[in-house]
């Protein structure tokens, strides 16, 4: 395949061009396998109905990378003006302006995004319907190394307290090095107060285990324990997509688990790439969260027991 051919793809109604598909996104070698564009639009058009319901209504910030990996990242916000017109956008507020974010919902979008050399898609935690209240809180398990065995460890812990919250969990590989944990929510909550208790639930989770786990965001003072990272719980602040690809060797995929999986001594951060994720999807492994977000308060009153030391 020439790296200047142009192939249509059919997406619904619309037909995408992609441009270059031969071209090389992700470089072999160091027992990495080679991917190209065509791969990557190939998985993006396979891993749409899973891919998709996680993205409708959030803005995005796109993180594209035109000329592979072995070329310079950009981190995308505002939408360009030569993006097609039927790509929805939204015009979100900004310190001293606003911003035109692309919001994917459907696989024409996803396609022309990955036309564009867009391999990793970071996602709001709210939905344009109500910016400033997030629908969901992420618990980032950032690791000091590549070992995975802390992170399982501390999700472990995680899961527990989340349960003494009455608080439904479901874990997630970043295709990266550690695992996110999300929290469904209602809706109802402003950034601040989702982010507040976050903190909260992230200092009580540190203190119970000091040695293994820390909320220190300079990472001279963590040594050699896990962060506790909760910043993604903020205005205009993202977390990676489940089931987007990375711009890592390998294109591995960020993807959600259940936590019977979690135990699988044999997993890790990078499990599976565009080779092998829309399998994982085809379980509906956070089939048994439930449909609607939690509230808050009653998760709140929970904690903050907890912390006093009467829970």
């Amino acid at each position: 395949m020439s790296g200047d051919e142009v192939r249509p793809v059919r997406a619904g109604r619309r037909t995408v061009e992609v441009h270059r598909p031969g071209k090389v996104l992700f470089p072999g070698g160091d027992g990495a396998k080679e991917y190209t564009k065509a791969d990557l639009v190939d998985y993006y058009r396979s891993v749409a109905p899973y891919l998709l319901p996680q993205l409708r209504g959030r803005p995005l910030m796109l993180e594209r990378h035109p000329d592979g990996l072995d070329g310079p990242r950009f981190m995308q916000k505002n939408t360009p003006d030569h993006y097609p017109e039927w790509i929805e956008r939204a015009e979100v507020a900004k310190e001293g302006g606003t911003v035109t974010h692309v919001v994917c919902g459907d696989t024409a979008t996803l396609l022309y995004l990955a036309d564009q050399a867009c391999i990793t898609l970071h996602r709001w935690l709210s939905r344009t319907t109500r910016l400033n209240c997030p629908d969901q809180l992420v618990l980032d398990l950032d690791p000091p190394g590549t070992d995975f065995a802390p992170v399982r460890e501390a999700a472990g812990w995680a899961r527990d307290l989340f349960d003494r919250l009455r608080l439904p969990s479901a874990p997630m590989t970043t295709g990266s090095r550690g695992l996110h944990l999300v929290v469904p929510l209602n809706g109802r909550h402003d950034f601040d107060e989702v982010r507040a208790f976050a903190h909260d639930l992230a200092e009580l989770l540190a203190a119970e285990h000091p040695d293994r786990l820390t909320t220190a965001v300079r990472k001279e003072d963590r040594g050699d324990r896990l962060f506790l990272d909760v910043g993604r719980n903020a205005y205009a602040q993202t977390a990676v997509a489940p089931y987007t690809v990375r711009a890592i060797p390998g294109a591995p995929v960020a993807v959600p688990v259940t936590w019977d999986q979690l135990d699988d001594p044999g997993l890790d951060a990078r499990r599976w790439t565009i080779a092998d994720a829309v399998d994982q999807a085809r379980t509906d492994p956070w089939g048994g969260l439930p449909s609607r977000g939690r509230a808050l308060g009653p998760a709140r009153r929970r904690l903050d027991a907890l912390r006093a030391g009467t829970g």
